[in-house]
This record gives C-alpha cells, sequence and structure tokens, in this order.
C-alpha cells in the first residue's frame, strides 16, 4: 500500500467514510485501484484482483451477490483469488492498472510472506480485546484491517518455522486463530464481500513515511492468543 499524506491516504487507501446509502460499486473504483497502486508502487506488496461477485439467482442465500467463482457453497465470497491465481500477485504498476480498468469492483488481494507483510487474523470481539491489551501495553501497532466478523494485524514477515518454533511454546492455540504467512493472502480496503460487508481499515497506515511500519508477531501473539481463547464461536482448540 514515497510518501502520501492526509485526504490523499485516504482516498487510496479507501480510508473515508463507507456508510452513505448512495455509494455504489462506481464508487469504490479509484479506491480500489488506488490502493492496488500504492500497496505495489509505494510499498513494494504484491496484489492480485479477487474473484468478485456475481448476481445470486432468485431464491439463493446471501444478500442478493454470491461468489463468481464455480464453488457454489464458497466460504469466502468474493474475496480469495480465482482467475490469476494467487501466485500471479505483482507490483507491476502497468499490469495492475490492466487488471482494474478490466475489473474496476475487483477487490484488492494482497499476498501475505516475502517482501510484503504477513497477517493474524482472529473474531472481531476478540480483536477489540486484544487491540485494547496491546493499547494499554503501549505496543506500537502496524495497520490493522476489520470486516463485521474478523479483525487481521499486519505484521512483519515470519517464516512458517519461526512460526512453528514460536506456537510449540504455547498450551494451546485457539482454532479461530489464523496465520497469513507465505503463500496466504488477506483482503485489503475498501474491497467488499457477500456475507461479510466492507473491509475497513481499524487502524489505517499512518502518513508520513515512505512504508508502514509493522511489528513482529512474536511482539502481539500472546495478546491475541488470550483474545481469541475467550472468543464466541471459536471455543474449539489446536492443542499444541
Amino acid at each position: 500500500m514515497r510518501e502520501i499524506l492526509g485526504r490523499r491516504l485516504r482516498r487510496l487507501l479507501g480510508a473515508t467514510p463507507v456508510g452513505r446509502r448512495g455509494s455504489s460499486r462506481r464508487d469504490r473504483s479509484p479506491a480500489l485501484l488506488g490502493t492496488a497502486l500504492a500497496c505495489a508502487g509505494d510499498w513494494n506488496w504484491p496484489v492480485v484482483p479477487g474473484v468478485g461477485l456475481a448476481p445470486d439467482p432468485v431464491g439463493g442465500r446471501g444478500s442478493g451477490r454470491r461468489c463468481a467463482c464455480p464453488d457454489p457453497g464458497c466460504v469466502v465470497p468474493g474475496a480469495h483469488p480465482f482467475d490469476p491465481g494467487l501466485l500471479a500477485a505483482t507490483t507491476d504498476r502497468r499490469m495492475i492498472r490492466w487488471w482494474w480498468t478490466n475489473r474496476p469492483a475487483a477487490s484488492v488481494i494482497l499476498a501475505t510472506g516475502g517482501t510484503a507483510p504477513c497477517a493474524v487474523s482472529l473474531p472481531a470481539d476478540a480483536g477489540a480485546r486484544a487491540l485494547e491489551r496491546l493499547d494499554a501495553m503501549g505496543m506500537r501497532l502496524g495497520p490493522v484491517l476489520a470486516t463485521p466478523t474478523r479483525m487481521a494485524l499486519l505484521v512483519a514477515p515470519y517464516s512458517l518455522e519461526r512460526l512453528g518454533e514460536l506456537l510449540y511454546t504455547k498450551d494451546s492455540v485457539p482454532s479461530s486463530l489464523r496465520f497469513h504467512g507465505e503463500g496466504g493472502y488477506v483482503v485489503l480496503p475498501p474491497s467488499a464481500a457477500a456475507g461479510s460487508g466492507r473491509v475497513h481499515w481499524e487502524r489505517a497506515p499512518l502518513a508520513g513515511s515512505a512504508r508502514p511500519w509493522l511489528p513482529d508477531v512474536e511482539a502481539v501473539v500472546d495478546a491475541l492468543v488470550e483474545a481469541s481463547s475467550g472468543a464466541s464461536g471459536g471455543g474449539s482448540r489446536l492443542a499444541y
């Protein structure tokens, strides 16, 4: 997601108010392209367009929109890569402009790991508790993504080996806590997805620096594990 200041940062990253009933997919299109270009050109974070949404047949589930992929039971409607796949994620501005010129309403998918951030996501209520605890500790946080049901903290890149060693020291890790590392992805604002509403910044990237600062996963994982352990609907646990 060179310096982007004030209103320009909020416009490019989709952090402007989104509650207006008159807003449309066309309204979001410049912000979606702006987010993709900011990630790729300014931050060297590879992105790829999401599959998007399609009209739901009469009698279908949801709010009249379904995932455009072939899977009728898709669990993340519109919020995942399909064609092109995640391996096509790039920082090439020309490719990104071509993608979003042809599919202006496509969600923005960030391929995590490598030169890009990794992420840790958890239920929204647990995320709110975790942020309160981390703020009380004086912990410096990076950008935080949110939907009505989930929250994701962007963290510095980590390897699977490093993550495994870190989690091995825990008595247990809630299954509602998910790790987005190499080969994974997160969806960036102001993307939309059926059933979960619009993705927005709970903590937007700060203006005034060439690239958002990111904490190490070790700095936040204890608070996230503790908060997720008491999350509603997230009681099942993976023991280590």
